[in-house]
């Protein structure tokens, strides 16, 4: 019976154009008669004329507020803003009468569309769907928009108010300072809001999404502390937390009152725990004789999605991490300096190159014996070619690594090597998009994307000329006096050499950014150019930084901990074991064969240790494969198995690491003796 009533206003609604309003119940009864109908009759009608009734009602306040704006638009009394503001108002009452009659014949049209279409066709049902989400979107915009402008109308009477009744009595000198402040703090207000949601809502590519806010509360048993004043305050403040309907979490980046101090106390809480129980576990690892990096990947398998789940702001978090990725390749610089790189470019360029070639030629022949897609084959032998730049760095942290006049150190090579590949990353991040047109099997595009990956390598190989050249003048005429000048100024206080150094380093950084080269390159070419100036500035400026250094990279190695699923490696332990295996095989057997190319006859003897440094895959390989997961490059078992390989080779570069070491160290120094 409802839905013959909801049909019966369907026709109402189209009838309106050309029938009075008197009619309209008269017309509906008429059709539900012709149907046969004999059961609610009065039900029927009485809806029928209530809502021509209510349609009747709201004419009659559209045209009350209507002559009202105009009375208030005439009134000479009302000062020029006054006057603006009540027409406003009067208007935000217009749109909020049409607007809600609009919704009704809207309902109206939704369901006899959803009456009319196939329940077996799933596609139709679908977009049927999309229009009420989208319309249901629209109209919790504008709702949310009159509840604002509602909110400022309340607040400009009860100032209305306040001003009347100040009239009526003479201020004190505290009161007529506190009003002129009032005014001042008004303005301020309006003139520091930026309007964000207004001006980005109609930009291409934005989406309106149903988000969930989360009140902050400490979660104890479902018990709730303190609501009361403090947590109204928070509630003011924008503390909580927002949820989407893809279960993507979000946290306040920028509040709307900019004057008011806030707090994201998520990550502080993040930090905390990072930082407390990376200590136990560093220190488990070292008394049984592994590096400490161990325990601090295993304290992000504790607190991340796979344990604890304690970590609420795991993106901030990570990007924190970041920082100490930036750091420990500009420590590993001021250890490396211009003549070492000048002495093994040539072998670093051509080793990079050649392992790379290998691994996605091994990586086709082995798509085109499992019959995996040539672009899923190239990105994940690409992926996989990538070392851990950071993980090496704190391999060769401290070692002694001097090297003979002539001969080339294994820790020179391999962190040339790495900085190499470090550069090719951002290549291949840049040609991302060609491969998702391959992906597409478009030939044109196809053909157009290999000839933009001819472009971009031509623009990444003028990019880093551009680089070297910055880099020859700043060691020419900049880092020299740069460096005396902070050294002078920090004499008694730290903080401005730390700060300088910190400086310098983002802004190596942002030039090769800029430049559309790897930001890691920057970090490490800003530790070089400082190494150009003695070994006395070296040991003072580690001194200040490495403390930094290594707070961050613990939360960079506790962040890579943050995606190891032990749950998925148990299930497919054996398989994971087995690819991980080979993987390391593979790389371990490439690497050696392109070193023994490509050395001179005298430095041969330390291909097995850079090998085993080459030997895992880079921690980027997570940046790598959310992006090609998203892209549709690879589907999503694939891109749990890059992660868990990824990890487990991460896991197992400490062991071969050693064993290589303490093999081949010794012998490489009783050679270099001889």
């Amino acid at each position: 019976m409802q839905v013959v009533c909801w049909l019966l206003c369907l026709g109402l609604a189209r009838a309106l154009a050309v029938l009075q309003k008197d009619q309209v119940a008269q017309h509906a009864i008429k059709l539900y008669r012709s149907k046969g109908a004999t059961h609610g009759h009065s039900w029927l009608a009485s809806n029928c004329k209530r809502l021509v009734g209510l349609l009747h009602q709201k004419n009659v306040v559209v045209k009350k507020l209507a002559a009202a704006a105009d009375a208030v638009g005439k009134d000479q009394a009302l000062s020029e803003p006054e006057r603006l503001f009540q027409v406003h108002t009067l208007e935000v009452f217009q749109k909020e009468l049409n607007e809600s009659e609009h919704l009704v014949f809207q309902a109206v049209h939704s369901l006899q569309r959803a009456l009319q279409g196939d329940y077996r066709d799933v596609v139709n049902m679908k977009e049927s769907s999309r229009q009420r989400l989208e319309a249901l979107r629209e109209a919790a915009i504008k709702e949310e928009q009159e509840y604002v402008e509602l909110v400022a109308a309340e607040k400009h009477q009860q100032e209305a108010v306040k001003s009347a009744l100040a009239q009526n009595k003479t201020l004190s000198m505290l009161d007529e300072i506190l009003e002129d402040v009032r005014k001042a703090a008004d303005r301020l207000e309006e003139e520091i809001e930026e309007h964000a949601f207004n001006n980005n809502k109609q930009m291409k590519g934005v989406n309106v999404e149903a988000v969930l806010r989360v009140e902050d509360d400490e979660e104890n048993g479902g018990k709730r502390k303190n609501k009361s004043k403090q947590k109204e305050v928070e509630d003011d403040l924008g503390l909580s937390m927002l949820i989407d309907s893809q279960n993507n979490q979000y946290v306040l980046t920028k509040p709307r009152d900019s004057t008011m101090p806030r707090a994201d106390h998520h990550l502080i809480k993040d930090l905390v725990s990072v930082v407390m129980l990376s200590l136990p576990c560093g220190w488990i690892c070292t008394l049984v004789g592994l590096p400490p990096m161990f325990g601090y990947i295993i304290c992000g398998v504790l607190l991340g999605p796979s344990g604890l789940n304690s970590i609420k702001s795991m993106v901030q978090v990570e990007t924190l991490g970041e920082l100490g990725v930036f750091f420990t390749l500009f420590v590993v610089g001021l250890e490396f300096s211009p003549e070492r790189l000048h002495k093994v470019w040539k072998t670093s360029v051509q080793g990079t190159c050649y392992l790379s070639l290998l691994m996605v030629g091994g990586g086709l022949l082995w798509g085109q014996v499992l019959r995996i897609r040539p672009t899923q084959t190239v990105f994940i032998s690409t992926c996989l070619s990538l070392s851990s730049t950071p993980l090496v760095s704190r391999f060769l942290a401290g070692g002694n690594r001097g090297d003979k006049e002539g001969d080339l150190d294994y820790s020179s090579v391999l962190l040339g090597m790495l900085v190499m590949q470090d550069v090719q990353l951002g290549l291949f991040i840049a040609v991302m998009p060609s491969l998702i047109q391959a992906q597409s099997g478009d030939l044109d595009s196809f053909l157009f994307g290999s000839l933009r990956v001819l472009y971009l390598l031509a623009q990444v190989l003028v990019s880093l000329a551009a680089v070297l050249l910055l880099c020859v003048l700043i060691k020419s005429f900049v880092i020299g006096p740069y460096y005396k000048k902070l050294h002078t100024e920090s004499k008694g206080n730290k903080e401005i050499l730390v700060l300088g150094m910190a400086a310098f380093v983002f802004f190596m950084l942002t030039v090769t950014e800029f430049l559309d080269v790897s930001m890691e390159l920057g970090c490490f070419l800003a530790g070089a150019l400082l190494s150009t100036q003695g070994h006395m500035v070296t040991v003072e400026v580690m001194g200040c930084i490495e403390p930094i250094r290594d707070f961050l990279a613990i939360i960079f190695f506790a962040s890579i901990g943050l995606h190891v699923f032990p749950t998925f490696v148990l299930y497919e332990l054996t398989i994971l074991l087995v690819l991980t295996l080979t993987l390391v095989i593979m790389k371990f057997a490439m690497a050696v064969l392109v070193l023994s190319a490509i050395l001179p006859p005298s430095s041969r003897h330390i291909r097995w240790i850079v090998s085993a440094g080459l030997a895992q895959v880079s921690e980027f390989s997570f940046v790598l494969g959310s992006r090609a997961r998203r892209a549709g490059i690879i589907s999503r078992e694939v891109y749990l198995l890059v992660l868990s390989v990824t990890t487990l080779s991460l896991l197992l570069a400490p062991v071969l690491w050693r064993v290589t070491t303490h093999k081949w160290v010794a012998r490489a120094e009783r050679k270099t003796i001889t």
